[in-house]
């Protein structure tokens, strides 16, 4: 077996670690939680912490911690020794299954919505055993759920948790119509983690990068990604040891990093995984963004995982591969003759109405202040929700909408004219990169949500609109004397009534945006334009009916993401205001009297010379720094009116209305400034220096 099998997983406290180290009753009973959402008992509870803790011991570990995930959408961890000292000056180590269960971390400085006042510190950690521990620099991490002294959930995990639930219990019935009885149906997630890759050394000179995460600042390099040279090239040497060091650090900890490659920017790259459970994959993704920024240090880089870095080229995004299964197959899986399998019709309908009827609600699950740069431009979707299909399956939805009988596909083979080369089938669609929820083949990629979120928004919300259609399909069948003519009626009904929300073309084109519009999708182009719609009744009634936010969970969240969004922009544009006046403004007035002096000595040298080129250049650095000294004040203006706004809304409305507007033009003379001040003159690494290193 090679090094990488061997290694897999050893920092995990997995299946095959607690099937080894429990007693068989302990295991069993461990195993019933997991698969079936069974309590555990506090006695199985003791045995399980004290086998986790002399494995955890024994892998040098010397400290536990609750690894959760608050509303920052970040991951948070409170670290406490084993140690616990005895009455004749020995200590041991010693980890109990109280311990292990719950925790008290301090709540107060955690985003909360008003959930609770300020002064109310106390908060709870509790064990999710269905995500295994794990061990990181030494300590026990045990992924856990968060939630206030009143029981309200204050992190992303829980009401991800409750979806789970929420669409197991409803697939359970659907599949028991079709006479299947499974215990339990699992949503799984395979998360593609787009991110850039920049010298430590620049970084450390971007006061923009280093406080916001993106460039507020920089002129278009002379060369971007126009060659179309980067994608899938050979990867740089220092970003290989970077990738290999990663790789190896992730497998030990199980995560199933498959797939690495050069992204369309130049200095990005991705990282795929294999498939797995939702909650699951999803803390793999914040391990593996958090192992990224750490181990990039340690090769000279900076790990960069902003939706929009640099202006001008590809944004990052993070492809949510999103399917639903039991524990032997895949319920997306259409088969060979997918207009006869009427359990994937059913299924396919019930997701095709979930988006239609919630695509606001999506949309919302993936706003930003960052990803609002992203969206609409090259290798993103646009703002506007739509599924694709492709081919095929169009083919056996049209025919069932019109009642037409549909045309088989043939499979096709592909011969590329050289024997030498194998022939092989063809796919029976091709892929679109412009659609935001795209199926291919076995699951919907949703490819909207943004490098850096957290995608337990994202797949909590699929998971609840989703248990809400299959409910809505359930209880259609009640009293049906023909359960499949009855089903193939409600798909039938179902798919003429959403037929809106399919759309197989150009996402990107403006016809499409047009046509969305006659449709009428919704188009909301920003966070601020979305995230009134969470507090839609409709939307408040769907997470109260199946128990996965509260009406005050819910509203805790808008303002969570509100006053996020103004806190961010204001970061922004504080940064920006700050370089201006402490880097930029010197730079071109320095510059503007170094022409001058030039200007003065070649005067001073010979009277009859005329300097015309420096005469104009001056004259540009003089307009400029006068548009600079304007545009920096109007910004300043707009930060304090957008501060001094009370209502979370109409704040955060003013962060976008007047602060990015006023940081637009502020971006445009500094940019066009960069382009003709000399580059020794220049206080910051530009684009062409950051992109292109060796």
């Amino acid at each position: 077996m090679g090094r990488v099998a061997e290694e897999f997983g050893e920092l995990v406290f997995n299946d095959h670690t607690m099937q080894e180290l429990l007693p068989s009753a302990t295991y069993k009973a461990l195993a019933k939680t997991i698969k079936e959402g069974k309590p555990l008992d506090i006695e199985v509870a003791n045995v399980v912490a004290h086998a986790m803790k002399e494995w955890a011991v024994a892998h040098g570990a010397t400290h536990y911690t609750h690894w959760f995930q608050p509303l920052s959408g970040i991951t948070s961890e409170k670290h406490d020794a084993f140690l616990e000292p005895q009455s004749d000056g020995r200590a041991i180590m010693s980890f109990s299954g109280k311990a292990l269960i719950q925790g008290e971390p301090d709540a107060s400085s955690f985003p909360s919505g008003g959930v609770r006042a300020t002064f109310e510190a106390r908060g709870y950690t509790a064990w999710d055993p269905t995500s295994y521990a794990f061990i990181k620099d030494e300590v026990l991490c045990i992924p856990t759920a968060f939630c206030s002294y009143t029981g309200e959930a204050l992190d992303k995990k829980t009401p991800l948790l409750r979806s789970m639930e929420a669409i197991s219990q409803q697939a359970c019935k659907v599949l028991s119509l079709f006479g299947q009885e499974v215990a339990r149906v699992t949503t799984t997630v395979g998360a593609e983690q787009e991110y850039f890759l920049i010298k430590e050394s620049d970084y450390e000179q971007r006061q923009d990068l280093i406080l916001t995460g993106r460039t507020l600042f920089g002129a278009a390099p002379c060369k971007g990604q126009e060659l179309e040279e980067h994608y899938f090239g050979a990867i740089r040497p220092t970003v290989n040891e970077f990738m290999k060091e990663l790789d190896d650090k992730l497998w030990k900890l199980g995560v199933a990093a498959k797939t690495k490659h050069n992204e369309v920017a130049p200095c990005q790259h991705e990282l795929a995984p294999l498939y797995t459970i939702s909650n699951v994959a999803i803390d793999h993704n914040l391990l593996t963004m958090e192992l990224m920024r750490t181990i990039a240090s340690r090769h000279g880089l900076v790990c960069l995982q902003h939706e929009k870095p640099f202006e001008g080229i590809n944004g990052s995004g993070k492809h949510n591969n999103w399917s639903i299964a039991t524990d032997s197959e895949n319920l997306l899986d259409p088969g060979k003759t997918p207009a006869s399998n009427l359990r994937f019709l059913v299924f396919l309908a019930s997701i095709v109405q979930a988006v239609d009827d919630y695509q606001d609600l999506l949309r919302i699950s993936v706003a930003s202040a960052g990803n609002d740069h992203r969206l609409g431009a090259n290798e993103a979707p646009p703002a506007v929700i739509s599924i694709f299909l492709g081919d095929e399956l169009d083919r056996v939805v049209t025919s069932i909408i019109t009642g037409e009988e549909g045309t088989t596909v043939q499979k096709v083979y592909m011969d590329l004219g050289a024997e030498v080369l194998p022939s092989f089938e063809r796919d029976n669609t091709d892929r679109n990169r412009t659609s935001p929820f795209a199926f291919t083949g076995n699951k919907f990629e949703f490819r909207m949500p943004g490098s850096q979120i957290n995608l337990a928004d994202a797949n909590t919300i699929l998971n609840t609109i989703v248990a809400k259609s299959l409910k809505e399909f359930c209880a259609a069948m009640e009293g049906a004397d023909d359960f499949e003519a009855a089903a193939f009626a409600w798909v039938r009904e179902t798919l003429t009534k959403h037929q809106r929300i399919i759309f197989n073309g150009d996402g990107y084109s403006d016809e499409w945006l047009e046509e969305a519009a006659r449709r009428g999708l919704l188009n909301l182009k920003s966070t601020v334009d979305a995230a009134p719609y969470m507090l839609d009744p409709k939307n408040v009634a769907l997470f109260e009916e199946f128990g996965v936010l509260s009406p005050v969970e819910n509203r805790s969240r808008y303002e969570v993401k509100l006053d996020t969004y103004s806190k961010m922009i204001n970061i922004e544009g504080q940064t920006m205001s700050h370089m201006v006046k402490r880097k930029i403004a010197p730079a071109v007035r320095d510059y503007a009297e170094q022409v001058a002096s030039t200007i003065n000595a070649k005067k001073q040298a010979n009277p009859a010379l005329e300097p015309l080129a420096d005469l104009k250049l001056l004259s540009k650095l003089n307009d400029g720094a006068n548009r600079i000294s304007d545009a920096v004040d109007a910004l300043d203006a707009a930060l304090l009116k957008a501060k001094g706004t009370s209502n979370a809304l109409d704040k955060a409305r003013s962060f976008h209305d007047d602060v990015i507007a006023a940081m637009d033009v502020l971006r445009a003379v500094c940019d066009e400034m960069e382009g003709i001040v000399s580059t020794e003159a220049w206080p910051l690494p530009t684009y062409n220096k950051m992109l292109f290193y060796c």
